[in-house]
């Protein structure tokens, strides 16, 4: 299992993560692709999240899809989806909105709180933790696990 581990001590350095994994993912192909973004309220997924679809390529602002569970992005020709599933009530609520159809070669898939979606979500590529340094607040710790041969793959490309 490969493992990847950065420290951020600011929102830049965040951006500079994000920025890293994106040429990885812009070398090896956006499309089916998996992430799982964990971390506590407030630790930086929808930032870093922002960062990463921007040095993707897309142009504009990056909402949290916090109330709307998804918010699409295209990219290419690879539909991007960030789903923010905190306030989900209830995991049925995915099938309601045909979350597996968001699964496919052509899209990648970027998920906040995806234990909330548990069995009805794709597996991920890679898990990103994200922890909170509790005594430099500005501190994060990004942990970047493979949960897949691709993932594997790309992780192997991550500096």
């Amino acid at each position: 299992m490969i493992k990847n581990e950065f420290i951020a001590h600011s929102e830049d350095e965040t951006k500079s993560i994000a920025v890293q994994l994106a040429k990885v993912l812009i070398q090896q192909g956006l499309g089916g692709l998996t992430f799982y973004l964990n971390g506590d309220l407030g630790a930086g997924k929808t930032t870093f999240t922002r960062h990463l679809v921007q040095a993707l390529g897309h142009i504009g602002s990056v909402k949290s899809p916090t109330y709307t569970l998804v918010e699409p992005y295209e990219i290419d020709d690879v539909k991007l989806y960030h789903f923010d599933l905190y306030r989900l009530a209830d995991a049925e609520e995915l099938e309601f909105m045909g979350i597996r159809d968001y699964f496919n070669d052509n899209s990648m898939c970027l998920i906040e709180w995806a234990e909330k979606g548990w069995g009805l979500l794709a597996k991920p590529d890679v898990e990103l933790n994200i922890k909170i340094d509790n005594v430099h607040n500005e501190t994060r710790w990004f942990e970047f696990v493979a949960a897949s041969d691709t993932g594997e793959r790309l992780l192997g490309a991550l500096t």
